[in-house]
C-alpha cells in the first residue's frame, strides 16, 4: 500500500513536469490540445461515475455542463464586458456586478450544477432503465432551449464572448486529477460497492438493506458537480460559448467515451477520453484537401465523425465490454503483467 502511494505521487510529479515542460516550451497548439484532453477526462469521468459504476442510463450531463459553463462564464467576465456584450438585454443583477477569480467562479459552477442535480434527482429516480433516459434528455434539452431564450441571463443564440482563456495546464490537469482521485476514492468505499451492486441488481441491493435513492442522488449530484467544473473549464478553453454547443451531441460524444473505455472502468475512461481527443485532432486531415501522386483530393467534411463511427463498430464488435471492460490500473497489476511478458521473453 505505502510502494503504491509513494509510486503514484512519483508518477503525478512527471506529469507535472510534463506538463511544465510542454507549458514552457511547446506551441499554443500542443498546449490547448493538453487542455482539452484534461477537460474530457474530467467530463467522461464524471459520466462514468453515474453510468458506469451505478448503471442508470442517465443522458443529460450537457445540461449540467451548460449550468457550469455560463455560470462560470458570467462570473469571470468583468462589468464592462459584460456590458459590451449584452447590447439586446442588459444582464440580470447581481451578475452584472459581479467579477470573480477563475477558481472560485469553476466551484461556483459546480455548486449550482450540483445543486439543480440535487432538485432534478428526485423526479427523475423515481424511474429507471428507457424512462430514465428520456427524462434525462429532456432535462437536456430544456436546458439548452432555457439558454437559448433567456436573453437577460444568457445572451440567448449570440452566447457569451471574450472569455479569459485557460492560461496554465495546471488549471484543467489539476480538475481532471482531483476528478479520478475522488470517483476512484469513492468507487472503492462501501459507497461505491452499494452503487455496483444496484447495478448488478437493484432489487437484491435493496433487499440487502441499500438505500438505492440515496445512493444514487449521491452518485448523480457528484457528477453533476465535476459536469459543471468541467463545463466552466471548457468555456474558457473556447472563449466563447452558445447554446448550441450544448446540445445532445456532446452527451452522445461523452456517451462514445465511456462505451469505449468500458463502462465502470474510471480507468478506460480516462483513457478513452485521451485517446479521442488526440485521434479527433489527426483525423482532421481528411476533411482538408491534400495532394496525393499528383491528384488534389478535396477534403470531404463530416468525414471525421464517419470514421469515429467505424472505429466505435470495430470496438463494438472486438472489444465487448470496451478497450479494458472494468478492469481498473494497479501498480501491482502493472508488474505482473511485466513479470509475466519476463518470463515468456525467456521461454522463447
Amino acid at each position: 500500500m505505502i510502494r503504491s502511494t509513494w509510486l503514484t505521487l512519483a508518477a503525478l510529479a512527471l506529469l507535472a513536469l510534463f506538463l511544465a515542460a510542454v507549458q514552457r516550451f511547446g506551441n499554443e497548439y500542443q498546449v490547448r490540445l493538453l487542455h482539452n484532453a484534461a477537460v474530457f477526462i474530467t467530463l467522461a469521468v464524471s459520466y462514468h461515475l453515474i453510468n458506469g459504476v451505478c448503471g442508470q442510463l442517465h443522458l443529460g450531463p450537457n445540461a449540467f455542463i451548460t449550468l457550469g459553463a455560463y455560470t462560470a462564464a458570467l462570473l469571470t467576465l468583468t462589468p464592462g464586458e459584460k456590458a459590451a456584450t449584452f447590447l439586446l438585454t442588459p444582464l440580470m443583477w447581481p451578475f452584472s456586478h459581479l467579477n470573480l477569480p477563475l477558481a472560485p467562479a469553476l466551484l461556483a459552477g459546480g455548486l449550482v450544477a450540483a445543486a439543480f442535480g440535487v432538485l432534478t434527482g428526485f423526479p427523475v429516480f423515481r424511474v429507471r432503465g428507457d424512462y430514465l433516459a428520456i427524462v434525462t434528455l429532456g432535462f437536456g434539452e430544456v436546458v439548452r432551449v432555457v439558454a437559448n431564450n433567456l436573453q437577460g441571463l444568457t445572451n440567448g443564440p449570440l452566447g457569451l464572448k471574450g472569455l479569459k482563456p485557460l492560461g496554465s495546464l495546471g488549471w484543467s490537469w489539476g480538475v481532471a486529477i482531483l476528478t479520478v482521485l475522488v470517483v476512484h476514492r469513492l468507487k472503492n468505499s462501501n459507497y461505491g460497492r452499494a452503487m455496483e451492486a444496484i447495478r448488478e441488481d437493484e432489487t437484491a441491493a435493496r433487499a440487502m438493506g441499500v438505500d438505492t435513492f440515496r445512493h444514487l442522488l449521491l452518485a448523480y449530484t457528484l457528477s453533476a458537480f465535476f459536469f459543471g467544473v468541467g463545463g466552466g473549464l471548457l468555456a474558457h478553453l473556447i472563449t466563447t460559448i452558445s447554446p448550441g454547443l450544448f446540445s445532445f451531441f456532446l452527451t452522445f460524444l461523452l456517451l462514445i467515451i465511456i462505451v469505449v473505455g468500458g463502462l465502470g472502468s474510471t480507468t478506460g475512461a480516462v483513457l478513452a477520453a485521451v485517446l479521442f481527443t488526440v485521434a479527433g485532432e489527426w483525423l482532421r486531415v481528411v476533411e482538408e484537401p491534400r495532394q496525393l501522386f499528383g491528384l488534389t483530393l478535396p477534403g470531404i467534411p463530416g468525414l471525421r465523425m464517419v470514421l469515429f463511427s467505424l472505429l466505435l463498430l470495430l470496438v463494438i464488435l472486438f472489444f465487448r465490454r470496451g478497450l479494458v471492460g472494468r478492469r481498473e490500473f494497479s501498480w501491482a497489476g502493472a508488474a505482473a503483467w511485466l513479470s509475466r511478458r519476463g518470463r515468456a521473453e525467456d521461454a522463447r
